[in-house]
């Protein structure tokens, strides 16, 4: 198969000829249909997250299965899947308390640095990323990775529900739990933000206020749910939100992995309110809050792929989609091959895109 290779941070992937070997014990083989390019993989392409190399990337995505290994029970040849990075065992302390994307359980886990389920005719380990590595036109997964959906679900949109849509959506909705009526505020735009806008809208906000530079994602949040936009660029956003809402919101959502937006998604907070970090902050840095703030129990908290469930999540999120409650065609800039892979990405860089997503048949 074709693959899409990292060998070195701020470098070019490569494409490359990879196989895989057949499925084994709970072991699925997938045929990639689309792969979305998500800001956390351009994390690791840039240095800002360690993960050993070379390595293929990707987390988002979406296929069709092929084969399954001996002891696979829940899917079959021909089902339509979508993959999930969040792999759970089902039987550790996380997972038996209901917090299956925290599970701690190895067994189930390809970690970083083991190697032994792709090969090539180079003498280098090939490593795998985030137990999926779906910038490829085969998977090799733990059956615990992947979630059957209807076939009349389109796979390039279901593929965006895989990491983009389940944090967005997630951080609001299992997360930070928002009920009918609460104020949400929501920094950056991006695929992960759009979730959680639309996430918000779906749970019954009140009031969406959608926080991006960029006057193009400020207009597609209004189609999403948002009520009420800002732009850094107008002023102070802490004190816009604050007037905006007679005091600040009950929730925010910092989606960018910036120091000083995250420190803005504390400082908006009304008095009893919640921030929640939902992007990826670079690995090593901090971020200053004023400790008089958590007197008015205001709260701070991280959010891991939208604290899913994601067999129960993602099968109501294509029902959402289905019954035109979550517009994920408006998510997807561009549709690209494998080969054009940089190409997107560097777009995602400059900003030009919303979502760009692979589709291996074209």
């Amino acid at each position: 198969m074709k693959a899409a290779v990292l060998y070195e941070v701020n470098k070019p992937l490569v494409i490359e000829d990879v196989s895989l070997p057949k499925p084994g014990p709970r072991e699925v083989l997938i045929r990639t249909a689309v792969a979305g390019l998500c800001h956390s993989d351009l994390h690791f392409m840039e240095g800002l997250y360690p993960h050993p190399l070379p390595a293929v990337l990707g987390h988002e995505s979406a296929g069709i299965v092929e084969q399954v290994g001996s002891d696979v029970t829940y899917v079959k040849p021909g089902d339509h899947v979508v993959t999930c990075l969040s792999v759970f065992c089902g039987t550790c302390d996380n997972c038996s308390t209901g917090r299956t994307v925290l599970c701690t359980d190895t067994t189930v886990k390809m970690l970083p640095g083991v190697s032994d389920r792709m090969q090539w005719s180079k003498p280098e380990k090939l490593h795998q990323f985030l137990n999926l590595s779906s910038f490829a036109e085969q998977m090799l997964v733990h059956e615990n990775a992947i979630v059957k959906i209807r076939k009349e679900m389109p796979l390039d949109l279901a593929a965006l529900i895989g990491c983009g849509v389940i944090t967005g959506y997630g951080a609001v909705v299992n997360t930070a739990k928002v009920t009918a009526g609460e104020t949400v505020a929501v920094i950056g735009c991006g695929g992960v933000g759009m979730a959680a806008i639309n996430g918000a809208q779906i749970a019954g906000a009140g009031r969406i206020i959608a926080i991006d530079t960029n006057p193009a994602k400020l207009q597609l949040a209004t189609k999403l749910g948002a009520t009420d936009i800002i732009n850094p660029a107008d002023g102070d956003v802490v004190k816009q939100v604050r007037d905006l809402t007679n005091g600040g919101v009950h929730h925010s959502f910092e989606v960018l992995g910036r120091k000083e937006t995250a420190e803005q998604a504390f400082a908006m907070l009304a008095s009893g309110g919640t921030a929640t970090i939902v992007g990826m902050i670079p690995f090593g840095q901090k971020i200053e809050l004023h400790g008089f703030d958590f007197l008015r129990e205001r709260r701070i908290q991280g959010s891991s792929m939208g604290s899913n469930h994601f067999r129960v999540d993602m099968p109501r999120l294509v029902d959402f989609y289905l019954r035109g409650r979550l517009h994920l065609e408006d998510w997807i800039s561009a549709k690209l091959k494998l080969s054009e892979i940089n190409e997107g990405f560097a777009n995602m860089k400059a900003g030009k895109t919303l979502r760009s997503v692979i589709v291996f048949d074209s």
